[in-house]
């Protein structure tokens, strides 16, 4: 147990805490976001607790569909 409470396979432990901060307030948000309109939350939550920032990018993309609305106004 050579440091295994201060770090863990060579992350420090703020670190680690901080990376599960993130995937758990994206996963949180595309869940909450996702089932306010209709969308598969389920889906969306779970591959945001797996990955940062790929769901949360994909989601403003194809589900929401921000960036066509903002970039492409007539």
């Amino acid at each position: 147990m050579n440091g295994m409470t201060s770090e863990f396979h060579g992350l420090p432990f703020w670190l680690l805490v901080l990376l599960i901060l993130v995937l758990l307030c994206q996963s949180i948000f595309l869940f909450l976001d996702g089932r306010k309109r209709g969308y598969r939350y389920w889906f969306w939550s779970l591959w945001g607790l797996i990955q940062c920032p790929l769901p949360l990018l994909f989601y403003l993309i194809f589900a929401r569909k921000i960036f066509r609305r903002t970039f492409f106004k007539g």
